[in-house]
């Protein structure tokens, strides 16, 4: 009798709910609309802000995410030049929305922001210094806006470099620095990857890979310019052999962002077209950086590194932070990513932060009660 009941129930369920052409989501649109819908934030004291800011002269697109406007602040600088990361927002740091008032920002060159202006006008600006200046002028808008005396810095690869920079300028407006696959000696790092994809080829009996690399030894001779297409060619063999990506044979987290909510579907196709913009002006700096020296900070530093970080060598970092000098520093390995540890590892790197970093602004009273 239950089941003939349960039956008629079901039944009584109008297939038309569903339409004619099959269940949702039919195309990226409906997509998109169910993950902005769960990731809406309702909670009393939430704060959902996308927007775009003011910044060096030019509008730049800025995200506020968070359970709680009285959490600490998180300013995430993405990678690149040119690779924004909030498309990947809504799986890297959703969870982190809970304990953090999480802000993305798209860099000029990059995301939305390199979409809503004329790249001929913002290339004259170009170069690191006006990207240092942009952090300062960001955190300076959210520590007025938000009410907040100091926030934390999150850099990632390229965002690492101008992090690690801003936090030497301002470390009084820093609760701390971390970096994720942080730059430091670039060239040291492409000579430790090269020499890993030839060794990884060689072992894996690929003749196609162990001939390419080979082509373009030696790599990265010391004071002697890297052919952007020898990076590239390096690139795609320390990828395919897991040292973007661990375990994987390329960059598959970009895939997200077909699927993020922060872009039209208008704008999806294009969030990445700031990259080969940005890296024509940022990338042959980049590639020359040597922070070697800059080994002293007046704020908390900390560094999450990936086991496997062949794209910018974690034993590299971790050579440079056995030197650091801070008020308080941490390292932490995570043994299953490369360079994307928030795409790779986010329960830990969630954990990670709510364990060492919270606790810096619990201290200082920084956090919702």
């Amino acid at each position: 009798m239950k089941h003939l009941i349960a039956a008629v129930l079901l039944a009584a369920i109008p297939f038309s709910s569903q339409g004619t052409e099959g269940p949702k989501p039919r195309n990226r649109a409906e997509a998109t609309a169910v993950i902005r819908e769960l990731r809406r934030i309702v909670t009393p004291h939430g704060i959902e802000r996308a927007e775009t800011v003011r910044i060096g002269g030019i509008d730049q697109f800025v995200t506020i995410r968070g359970s709680d406007r009285r959490n600490p602040v998180l300013l995430v600088l993405h990678g690149g030049p040119g690779f924004a990361e909030l498309p990947l927002a809504w799986r890297n740091t959703l969870a982190l929305e809970e304990y953090f008032v999480v802000v993305h920002w798209d860099q000029r060159g990059s995301g939305k922001t390199h979409l809503i202006n004329d790249p001929d006008a913002v290339a004259p600006t170009m170069n690191s210094e006006r990207f240092i200046d942009d952090i300062e002028e960001i955190v300076a808008f959210l520590r007025r806006d938000l009410g907040k005396q100091k926030i934390f810095l999150l850099g990632h690869s390229w965002g690492s470099y101008i992090g690690l920079e801003f936090a030497r300028r301002r470390p009084e407006w820093l609760h701390a620095y971390i970096g994720t696959g942080q730059a430091t000696d670039i060239r040291a790092s492409e000579r430790r990857g090269y020499a890993y994809a030839l060794d990884a080829a060689r072992k894996a009996g690929n003749a196609q890979a162990v001939a390419e690399l080979e082509s373009i030894a030696p790599y990265a001779e010391p004071g002697k310019p890297i052919a952007l297409k020898d990076i590239a060619l390096e690139r795609k063999w320390s990828d395919f052999f897991g040292g973007v990506m661990a375990g994987r044979t390329g960059q598959v987290d970009g895939q997200a962002a077909r699927l993020s909510p922060d872009y039209t579907d208008e704008e999806a196709p294009h969030i990445y077209d700031g990259n080969g913009f940005s890296q024509k002006y940022l990338f042959e700096p980049l590639i020359n950086l040597d922070l070697s020296a800059s080994t002293s900070f007046a704020c908390p530093v900390f560094l999450f590194e990936g086991r496997h970080d062949r794209t910018v060598n974690s034993e590299v970092a971790y050579e440079w932070f056995q030197k650091v000098k801070a008020p308080q520093k941490g390292f932490v390995w995570f043994e299953n990513s490369a360079h994307e540890v928030m795409t790779e590892e986010p329960g830990r790197f969630l954990v990670t932060m709510v364990e060492q970093l919270r606790p810096i602004a619990e201290k200082a009273g920084d956090v919702a009660p």
